[in-house]
């Protein structure tokens, strides 16, 4: 009998250990979404690499553009799907609060972009976004795998290096279609491993 309860007690502190996990856990970030932006990001560096492309700054601003509304609707896309169907959300905007913390570095990223490309300082532009992507994975790091702040530290590196090597090239995509199709692959598994161990009863 003794064992009984003990038997039970340990299934109910299991329960509650998955609960707690999914409260700290933010599932609204996608791991499958960030992949396929990774790869969208190399598949936008091989276009815009190909004789065929203007090789001018505002023709590869208009690519990378296309590029973040691309990546903006399907991460956007899975944000609210998630939203609207996990049971355990139940629809309580409360659960989205952790979005906000990325809104600062982005917000930051759109002010620098915008002041570099009426400044005609398009070569430190790849620097600024991989920093400040950097910088919006760090701000998760609380309510993601902490792993993720590895994914963070990647960009922030990359885009410093960017920005310190000598005789850089904006219309070069290369280092950023490598360098962001390698981060968002990363960060997907890191999410999509993540989410499935969560699926996993204790």
């Amino acid at each position: 009998m003794i064992a009984r309860h003990i038997q039970d007690a340990l299934v109910q502190v299991r329960q509650l250990q998955q609960i707690i996990l999914e409260r700290l856990h933010f599932k609204g970030f996608s791991g499958p979404t960030r992949a396929i932006s990774g790869t969208l990001a190399l598949c936008v560096a091989i276009a815009m690499s190909t004789p065929w492309y203007p090789p001018t700054s505002e023709a590869h601003l208009v690519g990378w553009g296309c590029l973040l509304a691309a990546s903006f609707s399907l991460n956007l896309g899975a944000l609210v799907y998630w939203f609207w169907t996990d049971n355990v959300v139940n629809r309580d905007i409360r659960r989205l609060l952790p979005v906000l913390d990325v809104i600062p570095p982005l917000f930051v990223a759109t002010i620098l972009t915008v002041a570099f490309i009426l400044h005609g300082m398009h070569n430190y532009l790849f620097g600024v976004w991989m920093c400040m992507f950097g910088l919006t994975n760090l701000a998760s790091r609380h309510v993601l795998p902490k792993s993720i702040c590895l994914v963070g530290l990647f960009y922030i590196i990359s885009g410093a290096l960017w920005l310190l090597v000598p005789k850089i090239n904006f219309l070069n995509p290369w280092p950023m279609g490598m360098v962001f199709f390698a981060g968002e692959w990363t960060g997907g598994i890191i999410l999509h491993v993540d989410h499935r161990r969560l699926h996993v009863s204790y």
